[in-house]
């Protein structure tokens, strides 16, 4: 009995460690992308990371004088969305040392999405490498973090 009680108490806090693991909110705040172009607030959801535009350098179209949209966006229906607001972070998931994977990001730019990995090189420098496939083919932007 005593061993069952031990293997069990080694599973619970194996697990338990392990759980711990999955949840770091380092990553939480608000970043300037490494053009100085937009600000992304990233925050968590449930158990995973996501972030949002929450500043635009320049927020506005300078043909029509109204806020940027997604016009970019291989889903013409989408091509109203206000880049304000837009979710083009989602899903990443903490790994350990200092790394969030298994996420996404979209750039509105291209209206393109992409596998990502996030790296924080410490509490204020983030690289945050859009890729496809694998990690060697993309490209590292430096985030930096910032106030709204």
């Amino acid at each position: 009995m005593k061993k069952i009680f031990l293997i069990l108490s080694i599973l619970l806090v194996g697990q338990a460690h392990s759980q711990d693991k999955k949840i770091n909110d380092d990553l939480t705040g608000i970043w300037i992308t490494g053009s100085g172009n937009a600000k992304v607030e990233i925050y968590r959801n449930n158990n995973t990371y996501q972030g949002k535009v929450v500043w635009l350098k320049e927020p506005t179209d300078p043909k029509t004088g109204k806020p940027k949209t997604d016009i970019e966006h291989p889903d013409k229906s989408l091509h109203s969305r206000p880049l304000m607001g837009l979710v083009n972070l989602w899903g990443f998931q903490y790994a350990g040392d200092n790394e969030w994977t298994s996420g996404h990001i979209y750039d509105p730019k291209n209206g393109k999405e992409y596998k990502c990995v996030i790296t924080m090189k410490d509490k204020n420098i983030l690289n945050v490498r859009g890729y496809i496939g694998i990690t060697l083919i993309g490209r590292t932007d430096t985030w930096t973090r910032t106030k709204l």
